[in-house]
């Protein structure tokens, strides 16, 4: 537990988000539109690297989903889709329990986001728009593979954000008709509670692991990367 530095009577600061996600979090909120704007804009160098570091973003987020902080963890925050219709259901009690990190529903917004920001910086790898640029992998396929992968590089985004805007509106639902603010405790790590609290307390994970998991992703996706510019290059001169 963080210092505890009432800023409100009766009340205690509980950290439940550690500095990794939260920073996992925001740059995938800035990478999405910087996506968008560097292919519109044909910045297609950058739009490379954008989705390069999305990509080394959600390995380390997937494998600190399982190694992570208790409220990281996946196995700590996936109930089952009835559990989450039933939090539904209850949302417009204004007494709600407090819930240390990802409540049923949340939870399955997360994984949603996940498997489509996967989808969609893993078929960028294989895209090819045969005009402006193609994916480090588009060559290691054949030209229907990539045509395909291509479909479902610039379908999927639309689909992220239409998700994007889904979770913003339940964000201000949740402060309109739960009077609970999410973003706060996602820019300090910290959730205000009120003192007499006696609920579980989170246990933040390791930061020398979450960095070695970091750079591990980032070589990973720098050898495919290598790799499927290789394959390229061969079958060119092949």
């Amino acid at each position: 537990m963080d210092r505890e530095t009432n800023a409100l009577p009766g009340t205690r600061r509980l950290k439940v988000w550690d500095p990794w996600i939260r920073m996992v979090h925001w740059l995938i909120v800035l990478l999405i539109p910087f996506s968008w704007w560097t292919a519109e804009t044909h910045r297609f160098d950058l739009h490379l690297w954008s989705g390069y570091t999305l990509l080394t973003l959600l390995v380390f987020r997937i494998a600190w989903g399982f190694v992570g902080s208790h409220t990281a963890r996946f196995r700590s925050f996936l109930a089952s889709p009835l559990e989450g219709l039933r939090h539904l259901g209850h949302f417009r009690r204004r007494q709600a329990a407090i819930e240390i990190g990802h409540n049923a529903a949340g939870g399955w917004m997360v994984l949603v986001m996940l498997g489509l920001l996967l989808a969609q910086a893993g078929s960028g790898l294989f895209a090819d728009d045969e005009i402006f640029t193609r994916g480090p992998l588009a060559r290691a396929v054949d030209t229907s593979t990539s045509a395909l992968a291509t479909s479902i590089h610039l379908r999927v985004f639309w689909v992220i954000v239409g998700v994007a805007v889904l979770h913003i509106l339940a964000i201000l639902a949740y402060r309109l008709v739960r009077k609970q603010n999410l973003v706060g405790p996602m820019i300090t790590g910290a959730l205000r509670l009120p003192v007499a609290y006696r609920g579980p307390v989170p246990r933040m994970g390791s930061n020398w692991l979450a960095a070695v998991l970091l750079a591990l992703a980032a070589v990973a996706v720098w050898a495919l990367v290598q790799w499927g510019q290789a394959q390229g290059s061969a079958s060119a001169f092949g």
